[in-house]
């Protein structure tokens, strides 16, 4: 999987991961993967939330460890 723009959200908890993954889609065009790495376990949720409400595609989401990453496709 080709990752186009990753941002690292490790110690930032609820709404900063989302907030920053917003700011990152806005740069980025249709299509296009972003990763975001994230150590607060409410992202998890928040990032399936935010998949719903912006219509981006929440590709895929792991854990690893204490580290939650989440792949989307900007819409």
């Amino acid at each position: 999987m080709h990752i186009d723009r990753e941002i690292d959200t490790r110690g930032l908890n609820c709404p900063l991961p989302i907030l920053k993954a917003k700011k990152a889609l806005t740069d980025m065009q249709t299509g296009q993967l972003l990763k975001v790495v994230a150590t607060d376990a409410g992202s998890v949720r928040d990032f399936q939330a935010f998949a719903k409400q912006t219509g981006n595609e929440l590709v895929e989401q792991q854990t690893a460890g204490q580290e939650y990453i989440h792949i989307l496709r900007r819409r």
